[in-house]
């Protein structure tokens, strides 16, 4: 992959680095004030409890991106940006448009998908 196309990969993956940063703080912080709203009933205390609960799946969902869009930006510095991590063939263009931190090509990450890989 030429160096422009990287940098522009590298761009979009620094906005989803930062987009995601802090929406896993935001996510964090709604559910610890989530936890400290006084409650009444049984009932407010199970949707209080649903909340929390949902607020911190959402900021471990930001988190486990986050990690994948730091390898991304890894593989930038490497120079291995856009290969597949398995079988090191490019990964398709359209699947980086849509995904820039994909680290396999189409074929990889449907064996992966099926636990083949």
């Amino acid at each position: 992959m030429d160096k422009k196309k990287v940098e522009y990969y590298k761009k979009r993956l620094l906005a989803k680095e930062a987009e995601l940063l802090r929406l896993a703080t935001k996510s964090e912080q709604d559910g610890r004030e989530a936890d400290e709203e006084a409650t009444q009933d049984i009932a407010d205390k199970a949707a209080n409890s649903y909340t929390k609960e949902f607020l911190f799946h959402q900021s471990d969902e930001h988190r486990r991106l986050l990690q994948l869009v730091n390898e991304a930006l890894e593989r930038t510095k490497e120079g291995t940006y856009g290969q597949c991590v398995a079988c090191g063939e490019e990964v398709q263009q359209k699947r980086l448009e849509a995904v820039p931190w994909a680290r396999h090509c189409i074929e990889c990450q449907e064996k992966q998908d099926k636990g083949l890989l």
